[in-house]
């Protein structure tokens, strides 16, 4: 069993390898209960080392990106998912776009349909959509999550429930072949899953590097999704896993 001073120090050391840590991962690794690992993260916590999250901490660094920031990220390759997936879309479909900068990246593209209905719990998108006089837009509601610019909660959960859509596209932190897609957080995992539930083709939307990141709340696993559209950066074992999963790969160029 490592002492604790050990024990943080791995931690610290995994979070800079990975951006975020999760408990139970630790606590099989260090041979220690859960309750000791959280009091690790929580003791780091307190010395502005990580910051806490649901199932495990991230690094500062990781979760302090802004919005705007996130979306300069790797901005040409969105760009490319979004023309690509705008090109799936039919007029009079009903779409959801998730919260999410590549999902943002479709909003941009959708300038050109006489007929399309639109959901979306996103602000930033929603007010993208503004400008698009021939498309309906509607919003579930529920309260705000600024580092997403979502909104989340029952309000929103409820009145998704009485909806139906054509495509979803559903943006995601973290792709793990041989697991499913997950996000950083347990309020919109749980309305990405109310998403799958009403939607007819569910089509993820992710570039690359989604494959080398890790989250911590799980959404779905790969029998749900019918489509991904990403980079040619993805590996090709990542592309045959998907394939025996059933899953189109789509490559934007």
């Amino acid at each position: 069993m490592k002492k604790a001073a050990e024990r943080r120090a791995l931690i610290l050391e995994k979070l800079d390898n990975h951006g975020q840590v999760n408990v139970n991962e630790l606590s099989a690794a260090m041979g220690v209960s859960e309750v000791t690992i959280r009091n690790d993260l929580d003791r780091l916590e307190k010395r502005n080392l990580l910051i806490r999250a649901h199932g495990g901490a991230f690094k500062t660094s990781n979760i302090t990106l802004t919005v705007s920031e996130k979306k300069k990220l790797n901005l040409d390759v969105k760009r490319k998912i979004g023309k690509m997936a705008a090109s799936l879309i039919e007029e009079n479909d009903s779409i959801i776009l998730d919260s999410g900068t590549t999902t943002f990246e479709i909003s941009n593209c959708l300038g050109g349909f006489d007929k399309l209905t639109v959901i979306s719990n996103a602000l930033d998108i929603v007010n993208n959509l503004a400008q698009y006089e021939k498309l309906d837009v509607f919003m579930p509601g529920g309260y705000l999550k600024e580092f997403s610019m979502s909104l989340v909660g029952p309000m929103a959960e409820r009145n998704l429930q009485n909806l139906f859509c054509n495509k979803l596209f559903l943006g995601v932190d973290s792709i793990k072949p041989s697991i499913g897609v997950f996000t950083h957080h347990m309020e919109e995992a749980q309305l990405n899953q109310l998403m799958i539930n009403i939607a007819e083709e569910i089509i993820l939307v992710a570039d690359s590097t989604k494959f080398k990141k890790s989250g911590l709340a799980f959404i779905c696993s790969f029998d749900k999704i019918h489509k991904i559209i990403t980079d040619s950066g993805i590996a090709e074992s990542d592309v045959l896993l998907l394939q025996k999963n059933n899953v189109e790969v789509i490559i934007a160029n």
